[in-house]
């Protein structure tokens, strides 16, 4: 299998050599193509440099000239879907999508019917199913994109899953989404980890849907979480997710992401560190089919000191105009010294005409960080693999699926519920029993 190198850039260390002109101590350009300041605490900004966030051209990919926002950081983010543009396709964060298979997502009202929800939990979790005016919804997350603020505006009510403080569960708490309708629809989760609780939450997909969907997740001062998101639908399926994560003071928290069915299925995991000690780990399994398209874009926030990250997504994908889209964003801020980080993504085309996008980015404002790194491959199989085991008597075909099976199995083994890595194993073997793999 591919291996995934563990060595970090060391960037921008304190050494002893002279500072070079035009730079900061810590490595921060100082020429004026790269400053800009905000006008106001909206997103208004002067038009001094575009790679502060400032930008009075059209789109392009040159560098970062031309962006609008350029940096991360300086995302619009907001309630209100008015205040997104309507979308063209052009913008950075959409020009992979097939905007329209997305079925209005990000241009009607939804006002069809959400999956129903069904939680099952182990004694002592509360659930709750309340209004739009709980004080709880908002605290983890702004939407950051239209359809996300879209799905905002137009859900009338939420579930919310909480861990109470101290509480340690035995088992993993399942919520068991379940789509009957095709008609647009919005729908609102919110799971809040208590102090010093450990929990595993299961996000289950299933069914027919259109939906846009936004998931808030608390992890409180010393917590222990575990979500995990199966998207599992079916073929006729449009899903898109925006799953934000607020991290506390020496909280640990795992974020899943395995998405095998439905025809557009977008997840926009988000993770932000609020306090120092935190440590995040953020995993991803894919597999498209023929006319999928399958896409995950992901953001870590290290916006304070001394938190550490890791971040790895593996894909398949087979058939005619397979579409798989990864993009990891990796903000380290100013403040943020001491951060340890790295992201790899992965990538195996079984078959002509799949196409898989890759686009690890790594934005930096310190030096003094620990280390901060990222990876990205996308290839066939590995020849060698196969002439290993061929020359040991396993046909070619069989072999193939052993490379699959190994190369996906390293993400599954990190969910942890032993019927929910049988079950996604199975359905594995599934879609590899679709292809000549």
């Amino acid at each position: 299998m591919t291996e995934i190198t563990t060595e970090k850039a060391r960037i921008g260390a304190p050494s002893a050599q002279p500072f070079i002109d035009g730079f900061t101590e810590e490595g921060e350009n100082l020429s004026p193509v790269n400053t800009g300041t905000n006008t106001s605490s909206t997103s208004e900004k002067t038009s001094a440099g575009p790679l502060a966030g400032a930008s009075a051209k059209s789109h392009s990919h040159g560098g970062g000239v031309g962006i609008p926002d350029s940096s991360r950081a300086g995302r619009l983010t907001s309630y209100k879907v008015a205040d997104f543009k309507p979308l063209t396709g052009l913008e950075e964060d959409w020009r992979f999508t097939p905007l329209k298979r997305l079925r209005g997502l990000h241009s009607e009202v939804l006002s069809g019917s959400a999956p129903s929800v069904a939680v099952t939990a182990p004694e002592g979790v509360v659930v709750e199913t309340v209004g739009r005016d709980d004080k709880r919804i908002g605290l983890a997350a702004i939407p950051e994109d239209r359809v996300s603020a879209n799905a905002w505006e137009n859900f009338s009510e939420a579930t919310v899953i909480t861990v109470p403080a101290e509480l340690r569960l035995d088992g993993e708490v399942s919520v068991l989404l379940t789509g009957t309708s095709t008609e647009a629809s919005a729908q609102h989760i919110v799971i809040v980890a208590e102090r010093f609780s450990k929990g595993v939450v299961v996000l289950d997909h299933q069914g027919s849907a259109v939906v846009s969907e936004n998931v808030e997740i608390l992890v409180e001062d010393g917590a222990e979480l575990t979500v995990i998101s199966v998207q599992e639908w079916n073929d006729d399926a449009v899903h898109a997710s925006s799953q934000q994560a607020k991290i506390g003071r020496d909280a640990k928290f795992k974020h899943v992401v395995v998405s095998l069915g439905g025809d557009v299925v977008r997840v926009t995991p988000s993770t932000r560190f609020t306090a120092t000690g935190a440590d995040v780990e953020m995993f991803g399994l894919y597999f498209a089919d023929a006319g999928q398209h399958l896409e995950q874009r992901l953001f870590v926030d290290h916006a304070v000191a001394n938190c550490k990250s890791r971040v790895l997504y593996k894909g398949a994908l087979q058939g005619r105009n397979a579409h798989t889209v990864w993009v990891g964003d990796v903000l380290i801020r100013k403040e943020a010294e001491g951060t340890d980080t790295y992201e790899a993504n992965r990538n195996l085309v079984l078959t002509d005409g799949a196409r898989a996008d890759s686009v690890p980015n790594l934005e930096i404002e310190t030096g003094l960080i620990e280390g901060a790194g990222h990876a990205s491959a996308t290839g066939r199989f590995d020849d060698e693999h196969l002439f290993y085991l061929m020359a040991r008597g396993i046909p070619e075909d069989v072999a193939r699926r052993l490379v699959v099976r190994g190369f996906l199995n390293e993400i599954i083994q990190q969910i942890k519920v032993p019927a929910l890595e049988e079950r996604l194993t199975e359905a594995v073997e599934r879609e590899l029993a679709a292809s000549d793999n």
